[in-house]
């Protein structure tokens, strides 16, 4: 059974720390219980997003920079 990591709060998702950093995490790379996975922006101000289950990245459920709502899946996990 999968898990999913899942959006604290409405912004927009960012999958790198900066534009010309590698992102965080990518698909099949496995994660730990508090690693970051990405960035989410409100009002210009910028909140980790950490996971709270540990396990294998099968995929990331939203693209860099897009739009997300509060409880939206970003990440699924194994």
């Amino acid at each position: 059974m999968s898990k999913k990591i899942l959006s604290p709060l409405p912004g927009t998702f960012y999958r790198r720390p900066s534009p010309d950093k590698p992102p965080f995490k990518a698909d099949g790379d496995v994660v730990a219980v508090g690693e970051v996975i990405g960035l989410i922006e409100v009002m210009k101000s910028f909140i980790e997003v950490h996971a709270d289950a540990s396990g294998q990245i099968l995929k990331f459920e939203v693209e860099n920079e897009e739009p997300v709502m509060a409880g939206q899946a970003l990440v699924e996990l194994a």
